[in-house]
């Protein structure tokens, strides 16, 4: 028998769990969501999402829970039902976040951020299964939709656990792209970065390129993959064109952002060659740095540093707020460039009834009383 809370319905709200292949027939409304989004999250827009389930979920159970407030699509979280938390084999229902996705915010329009988790949460009761508990993963701990979580969490006598945080780099500030680096950056550095900036000139021809749209769109993409082939990516296999499932999400996503005016290409050249590139999601009021490259024969001159300078120039952009480096928490270069953080984290919930909420309390407390770790 469900519980209470899986039981109770509310007027004029459906939350329903759908094949993500059926979501193709509402890009429209999804992506009308997508702009309206109490937290914007570029990975969950249809020109994201649909790309990644094409190219790398094909043999996974993943499936979409589908918010409705009236018939207005209102809410939207891909899920998927996991054997193992981690390395251990405890089933759990997940947000599904791939590793070339970088947050894990559900899609929830402005202001339904109590009333889509006040329907998740009892479905997931309904729908438990063998499944444990539900685990969120790289969720905003900043924002409304951790906030709303939580409050219903708490209002429903739910136990909820923050198992792993980190803070990741971010760049807010009213300040201009001169003085935020002046202020970011010691003068010594800053000398520096001039003084790189001179040398490269000697090399060749120093041109800035910053690029909307999709006209040069195919070139910049086949550059910036053979860019970040022939560095340490590439070596180590982990290059989006070392599989053929990465390279074409990469070349998909990016093709649909570029239409829907999503995405903005920096780029660094020398005597007309690209020596650093930067691919950065624009989605108001925040962006996102989604993925960098640079020719490591020109190391020396420091190409990423020198391409985060120029990127500072997003702090001019009247619809962006802030940007998210999308980088792992104490990168050694961008957190010391950008010196404001994110908090982002994994939050697990108690989902059933009392026995299944009691064994995940004793999980919960051995996981949070462990030490804090960079990852699991």
């Amino acid at each position: 028998m469900a519980p209470p809370h899986a039981r109770r319905r509310v007027e004029g709200v459906r939350l329903d769990r759908v094949d993500w292949r059926s979501l193709g027939a509402e890009v429209a409304a999804w992506d009308a969501l997508a702009r309206d989004a109490s937290e914007p999250n570029p990975f969950f827009e249809s020109w994201y999402l649909l790309p990644s389930l094409e190219h790398l979920a094909r043999d996974l159970p993943v499936s979409v829970l589908r918010f409705e407030q009236g018939e207005r699509l209102a809410g939207l979280l891909p899920i998927v039902r996991m054997p193992r938390y981690y390395r251990w084999p405890i089933p759990n229902i997940a947000s599904w976040v791939h590793a070339n996705a970088f947050c894990g915010a559900p899609l929830v329009a402005r202001g339904s951020e109590e009333a889509f988790w006040q329907a998740v949460l009892p479905w997931a009761d309904a729908h438990a299964g063998t499944a444990l508990f539900l685990h969120l993963r790289a969720l905003p701990l900043d924002g409304p939709l951790y906030g709303a979580l939580a409050g219903t969490a708490a209002r429903e006598g739910r136990e909820l656990a923050v198992v792993h945080r980190e803070a990741r780099a971010m760049l807010t500030s009213d300040l201009s792209p001169e003085a935020y680096l002046e202020s970011s950056l010691s003068g010594k550095k800053r000398k520096e970065l001039r003084r790189q900036t001179k040398r490269l000139a000697e090399e060749g021809e120093l041109t800035v390129e910053r690029e909307r749209g999709e006209a040069g769109l195919g070139a910049w993409l086949d550059a910036f993959l053979a860019l970040e082939a022939a560095g340490w990516k590439g070596k180590a296999g982990s290059a989006l064109s070392c599989a053929r499932e990465t390279e074409s999400l990469f070349r998909d996503s990016l093709s649909g952002a570029a239409r829907g005016d999503r995405l903005e290409r920096l780029t660094i050249r020398s005597a007309g060659r690209p020596i650093a590139m930067l691919a950065t999601f624009l989605t108001p009021p925040g962006a996102f740095s989604f993925k960098t490259a640079f020719d490591e024969s020109f190391a020396r001159f420091s190409p990423g540093v020198l391409l985060q300078r120029e990127n500072l120039a997003v702090l001019e952009n009247p619809d962006i707020a802030w940007s998210d480096s999308c980088a792992a928490e104490d990168h050694p270069m961008i957190d010391h460039f950008w010196r404001e953080r994110r908090e982002i984290g994994r939050v697990s919930v108690a989902i059933g009834g009392a026995l299944r909420r009691t064994a995940f309390h004793h999980l919960a407390r051995r996981e949070t009383a462990r030490p804090r770790q960079k990852g699991k």
